[in-house]
């Protein structure tokens, strides 16, 4: 049986305080295969991006444990575990998430000069060169469609060689036909490089091309949904 890469047993979490406060995660039990593609499904308010924050390090969870790639995340402090997400990895935002003053290859430079790469500008040339956009490399943002902007944004994702790749509605903000052009390249990334690849989306089609759902309700993981059959 293949070790499972995430594992979260009995994860709560509550954001806000006091009468504002909501109750996002209720005892999430959770493992993700090592090399699996799964999908997070379910309505709007679930917990699906609060799960996926979890997972990255970037929300603290008020009981359970988080076992992110053999180590737990819980009790570590916030360097230690911006350090480990630099290394684990790596998250494609339905937004893009770019810095608007920096061309396509500082962008994806950035996470690589952050972590003392020894040659952080080739291997960014390498990445946008791998998602299709060699000729775009000293575009800026503003200058780039939405399909690109997302292609640099998931070779910035890639350039560290993360073990993980989280994508919180990475075809969200995109047509369809852009949409399922950066869906291929993200299901040809993760199973070129053997990475895990966890995704949130409420696109049916895209969580049918995962090897697992993951369905989320009122904070809970129900069972996943079968896939569709033909009536």
């Amino acid at each position: 049986m293949t070790k499972a890469v995430i594992e979260l047993k009995n994860v709560s979490l509550t954001l806000g305080r006091g009468a504002s406060s909501v109750h996002v995660l209720k005892g999430v039990d959770l493992e993700v295969a090592a090399g699996e593609r799964a999908g997070i499904v379910g309505p709007s308010g679930s917990g699906k991006s609060t799960l996926l924050m979890v997972i990255a390090g970037l929300e603290n969870v008020d009981a359970g444990l988080v076992h992110i790639a053999g180590e737990a995340l819980v009790g570590r402090s916030e360097d230690e575990i911006a350090a480990f997400r630099g290394r684990n990895i790596g998250i494609v935002f339905q937004s893009f998430h770019l810095i608007p003053n920096m061309t396509a290859l500082e962008n994806v430079a950035v996470p690589l000069e952050l972590a003392g790469h020894e040659d952080p500008f080739a291997r960014a040339a390498a990445e946008l060169e791998a998602v299709g956009l060699k000729d775009r490399v000293t575009h800026y943002p503003g200058e780039l469609s939405g399909g690109e902007q997302q292609r640099v944004a998931i070779a910035r994702a890639l350039a560290p060689h993360p073990k993980i790749l989280i994508a919180d509605e990475p075809t969200g903000n995109l047509d369809q036909t852009t949409g399922r052009q950066i869906a291929d390249l993200l299901f040809a990334e993760a199973a070129e490089r053997g990475m895990t690849l966890l995704l949130v989306t409420h696109d049916p089609a895209l969580a049918k091309r995962c090897d697992r759902q993951i369905a989320m309700r009122s904070g809970r993981i129900e069972p996943a949904p079968a896939h569709a059959v033909s009536a």
